[in-house]
């Protein structure tokens, strides 16, 4: 029989949609050499790009440079619209709870794309393209700017980064979100990722999580291995 707690993670691949923040964290940007943008910009994944705990491999597509990309994602509890950029009380009232995720990029996919002034919603959106962990209960979070996000790829760190660096917090990125799209119970916003994404590739194990007080929060551990994708796409040039 499912767990109260299994069944609410679960919930999540029933989500309308995943919104992205992008370019969230100073460090990050500057590794990829990107502008620093002026104010939150984002990107939707497809809730179909998910893959919860125990439910198979990351899938790398042919010919896809795929990097990880670990960030805190915002389960929404309530309809958010038009919020204000300054209401930090109705912001997190309105998170349901939390959940670690991956954000799997296509880099070679994206880069091809802003090069060719292209949309890149292939780059972010294959199956599998998105683990998530379990849901965190909203109360293992007392501060969701004050939470510590890590990755590791075959036991060696590669990302570790405070949710306190977030260059736009939360309140504000979901006034941007909320003015454009109403953000609904279900769906999910990601904040952004911290500095040290890179590549992984079939073998690899990817490790996740977010520590509160140097505490791990046993909900939000991810562990998924990257295997090669069945899927008859090939990346070739646009």
């Amino acid at each position: 029989m499912a767990t109260a707690a299994s069944q609410a993670s679960l919930s999540l691949k029933q989500a309308g949609k995943v919104v992205c923040i992008g370019r969230n964290y100073a460090d990050h940007i500057a590794e990829l050499k990107n502008a620093k943008p002026k104010k939150p910009f984002f990107f939707l994944k497809p809730p179909s790009s998910i893959v919860l705990p125990g439910e198979g491999p990351c899938l790398q597509p042919k010919g896809v440079d795929m990097h990880f990309e670990v960030e805190l994602a915002l389960i929404i509890g309530s309809v958010v619209r038009n919020l204000h950029p300054e209401d930090e009380k109705g912001a997190l009232d309105a998170i349901k709870a939390y959940a670690v995720a991956i954000d799997m990029t296509a880099r070679n996919v994206q880069n091809e794309a802003k090069k060719k002034g292209l949309p890149w919603d292939i780059a972010k959106g294959f199956d599998t393209f998105l683990p998530m962990s379990n849901v965190i209960p909203k109360t293992a979070i007392a501060d969701p700017h004050d939470a510590e996000l890590f990755l590791e790829v075959n036991g060696q760190p590669r990302q570790r980064g405070s949710t306190g660096l977030m260059i736009y917090r939360i309140p504000r990125i979901m006034s941007d979100i909320s003015r454009v799209m109403t953000l609904l119970p279900g769906d999910v916003v990601l904040t952004g990722t911290p500095a040290g994404v890179g590549p992984v590739v079939p073998g690899d194990v990817m490790r996740a999580g977010v520590r509160v007080a140097g505490t791990e929060i046993g909900e939000g551990r991810i562990e998924v291995p990257v295997e090669l994708s069945g899927s008859a796409y090939e990346f070739s040039e646009t």
